[in-house]
C-alpha cells in the first residue's frame, strides 16, 4: 500500500510508517471517522533536508510508527531536530528498540527483569552461562517478532548459534542471554497510551512453541489490569518518556512480574480483537491533545 495523503498536505497531526499493518490503518480510519485531519507519510517516500531553515515539520505531531528500528530511530532524530513532536521521542525509540539498553534503563529505576548478561565472544558467553545453568535465551539487542531468539540446550548449540552469528552484521557479534523464566506457558502484553494502562492481554504459547509470539501461532485472552501490573507499566512508560508503548510481562514463579521488553512502535491488533477497547481512538485522541498544548 502506497502513501495516503489527505487532500491537505499542511496537516499539524501525522502518522509516519514504512509498512502499513493493521494498527496503522485503524489509527488512519479512526481519525477519517471522527473528521480529524491527519495526514499519512510513507518513509520510504520521504526526503528530509536537515538544515534549520526548512520549516516545514516545526510544531508538528508525527506519530512514529516505522517498525524498521533503525529508520524509526534516525527519522525520529531528523524529524525531532526539525521542530516536530514526536508519538514516540527519540529516546524511547533508542532505548526500547534495543534489548540491552533498556534491560539495563529498567534495572537502574528498580524495574524487576529477567536475569540477563552480555558478553563478546563465544567462549565469554559460556563462562556466563555456566553461572546460569541450562537452558539459556538468546536474543539479539535489536529485532522484533520473536527472529532470532533461540533457546540454547547446551555448549554445543552456544557454539554452534554464536559461531553463526560471527558472519552476521555486527549488532549481533554482542551476545545478550537471558535465564529461562520458570513460568506459566503465557507471557501479558500491555498496552500504555498517556498516563494510562488502556488494556492487557495474555500471550499464550501455541503449535508446541516456547515463545508466546502471536505471529508464532500464540493465542490471545483477556488479563486484568491489577494495581501491581498498573504501576510496574506506566513506571516503565516514564522511564522511557513514551506516549505509546507495549510493555511485555512475564510472571516469574521465583520473583513475580519481570518486565522483558517495552515496545516502541508496539502492536495492538489482538488486543482490540480481545479486549474490546479502542485503542486506535484512545491514540488518535492522544495526540489531538499532544496538539493542543
Amino acid at each position: 500500500m502506497g502513501t495516503i495523503n489527505n487532500e491537505e498536505g499542511n496537516s499539524s497531526l501525522n502518522i509516519l510508517f514504512d509498512n502499513i499493518r493493521w494498527e496503522e490503518k485503524s489509527i488512519i480510519e479512526n481519525a477519517k471517522k471522527n473528521d480529524i485531519d491527519l495526514k499519512a507519510i510513507d518513509c520510504r517516500e520521504l526526503v528530509l533536508f536537515l538544515n534549520c531553515e526548512n520549516k516545514e515539520f516545526e510544531n508538528k505531531v508525527i506519530l512514529q510508527r516505522c517498525v524498521g528500528y533503525f529508520k524509526s530511530m534516525h527519522s525520529t532524530a531528523a524529524l525531532e531536530g526539525l521542530g516536530a513532536r514526536l508519538i514516540n521521542p527519540l529516546y524511547t525509540s533508542v532505548m526500547c528498540g534495543n534489548k540491552l539498553f533498556s534491560h539495563m534503563e529498567l534495572q537502574k529505576q528498580g524495574i524487576a527483569t529477567p536475569n540477563a548478561f552480555c558478553s563478546f565472544s563465544t567462549s565469554s558467553a559460556i563462562e556466563g552461562i555456566k553461572k546460569f545453568g541450562y537452558p539459556v535465551v538468546i536474543k539479539p539487542t535489536v529485532g522484533s517478532w520473536g527472529r532470532l531468539i533461540g533457546l540454547l540446550n547446551d555448549e554445543e548449540a552456544v557454539k554452534t548459534v554464536l559461531e553463526d552469528r560471527e558472519h552476521m552484521f555486527p549488532i549481533y557479534h554482542v551476545n545478550y542471554l537471558e535465564e529461562f523464566v520458570k513460568r506459566p506457558p503465557r507471557d501479558i502484553r500491555a498496552i500504555v497510551v498517556g498516563d494510562q494502562i488502556v488494556a492487557a492481554i495474555y500471550r499464550y504459547s501455541g503449535n508446541n512453541e516456547w515463545k508466546t509470539n502471536m505471529a508464532l501461532g500464540g493465542r490471545a485472552e483477556l488479563c486484568p489490569v491489577t494495581k501491581e501490573l498498573e504501576d510496574i507499566c506506566l513506571t516503565a512508560a516514564k522511564i522511557f518518556k513514551a506516549d505509546v508503548v507495549g510493555v511485555d510481562l512475564m510472571e516469574s514463579i521465583n520473583h513475580g512480574l519481570v518486565v522483558h521488553e517495552v515496545n516502541n512502535t508496539t502492536e495492538f491488533k489482538n488486543t482490540v480483537r480481545v479486549t474490546g477497547v479502542d485503542i486506535p481512538s484512545l491514540i488518535v485522541n492522544h495526540m489531538v491533545n499532544i496538539l493542543k498544548k
